[in-house]
């Protein structure tokens, strides 16, 4: 069993002369096998809230997000998780360099940016099922778009006898997303703001990083 989990960090906007969106947009897919690690990473989520999140913060929905929680907790976060065995994957898009038609179609770029990070994950360990969580985003439509276009893009890659189900999940559901948020936040950190403090605990878990449009 492969599972994937992916999130993203910064914005999709490109209006840099009446707004002030990011500079960068990183997707990040971390990919972990078998049900025994995927538990263990859950399990390392739930524990870092209630130690570290929950007895500040007793209203409202918990969870980890790479934007508010500070570093000495992302690296307590990661002492949680390090001996579990997961792969990073990201993709950051720089912006100001992206083709003009693709800037316009949030939804295209965004699908295309999922495709490039997926294609460096090794689905030789998808020995029997791929599943997917997606952080839910936009409407049906085009998350429906969204999974027909990763199938088609991946298949490749999969025994085709190995069913692949995509889920589209609100991060607060998903202890997998959330992990995932944590590490997205990282790589658009290093890129955004030339910040590797966060980025360089994680480092080792890192299969692999790419520029889009450098």
């Amino acid at each position: 069993m492969l599972y994937l989990y992916l999130d993203e960090s910064g914005d999709l906007g490109f209006d840099f002369v009446n707004k002030k969106p990011s500079a960068f947009f990183t997707i990040c897919v971390l990919a972990i096998k078998g049900q025994e690690n995927d538990r263990a990473l859950s399990s390392a989520v739930h524990a870092v809230i209630r130690r570290k999140l929950y007895p500040k913060y007793k209203k409202g929905a918990l969870e980890l997000k790479g934007t508010l929680v500070p570093l000495e907790t992302k690296k307590y976060f990661f002492q949680q998780v390090s001996q579990i065995d997961f792969s990073l994957h990201s993709v950051t898009l720089n912006k100001k360099k992206a083709y003009a038609d693709l800037s316009i179609d949030k939804d295209r770029m965004y699908n295309y940016l999922a495709r490039l990070a997926l294609e460096r994950v090794n689905f030789r360990d998808a020995a029997v099922r791929v599943i997917m969580t997606v952080d839910k985003r936009g409407p049906r439509s085009g998350l429906v778009e969204f999974n027909s276009y990763i199938l088609n893009q991946i298949k490749a890659f999969i025994d085709p006898l190995v069913p692949l189900n995509i889920f589209h999940t609100p991060s607060q559901e998903s202890p997998g997303l959330q992990a995932a948020d944590m590490f997205a936040w990282g790589f658009f950190r290093k890129y955004e703001r030339n910040d590797l403090e966060w980025h360089d605990v994680f480092k080792s878990k890192i299969r692999s990083e790419r520029l889009y449009r450098p």
